[in-house]
């Protein structure tokens, strides 16, 4: 081989290392002014972080439950009247079921029912949601982060083990789809439980 092949074939590898080398860079910058966004999936609607503070009355004891009493741990929040109304019942129905099909992991997960009203639940449904925490909020000190008044009794809610308020499912919730995205959260949340 000549000089001149070797130096030829040189430069060849040199190009093409430098390509595959600039190569990931292009890409990302070709993306994002394309404006690509590839298929989510996730079910429930990410939301603005918002930090959930504040401290409301268990009904259950008669205790103060402090917001911060339940950092590292996953929470399922909904927020409804006392009365507990088709929806309502539905919401805690799928709260419940979504930590329990968790298996394992279950123990990661808490459910919170935020009650802004005066009215008593029924007894047989505090009994049917035991392990749940049922707050009194009426004053509005944590339920004042979540959405306005006519949303936040539509959805739940899910707060991160930080205390951040950071996704909602949908009104018309599917429990599987729900449980696919705790599942996928529980999998890969690096915080200590």
């Amino acid at each position: 081989m000549s000089n001149e092949q070797i130096q030829k074939t040189n430069r060849r590898k040199f190009l093409l290392l430098l390509a595959l080398m600039c190569a990931p860079v292009v890409i990302s910058y070709a993306l994002y002014f394309f404006d690509y966004r590839p298929e989510s999936k996730h079910y429930g609607d990410l939301l603005s972080i918002v930090k959930v503070t504040g401290k409301g009355t268990s009904i259950t004891d008669n205790t103060i439950l402090r917001m911060k009493d339940l950092h590292g741990k996953w929470v399922l929040v909904t927020v409804d009247s006392g009365r507990c109304d088709e929806s309502c019942k539905e919401k805690l129905y799928f709260m419940r079921q979504v930590r329990l099909v968790q298996g394992k992991e279950k123990h990661r997960i808490e459910r919170l029912w935020l009650i802004n009203d005066d009215i008593e639940p029924d007894p047989e449904l505090v009994k049917e949601h035991e392990g749940a925490y049922i707050v009194r909020d009426r004053d509005s000190e944590i339920i004042n982060l979540f959405e306005t008044a006519d949303v936040r009794n539509k959805h739940i809610y899910l707060l991160d083990p930080i205390g951040n308020l950071m996704m909602r499912f949908p009104e018309k919730i599917d429990g599987k789809k729900m449980g696919n995205d705790i599942k996928r959260l529980l999998h890969v949340s690096q915080i200590e439980h």
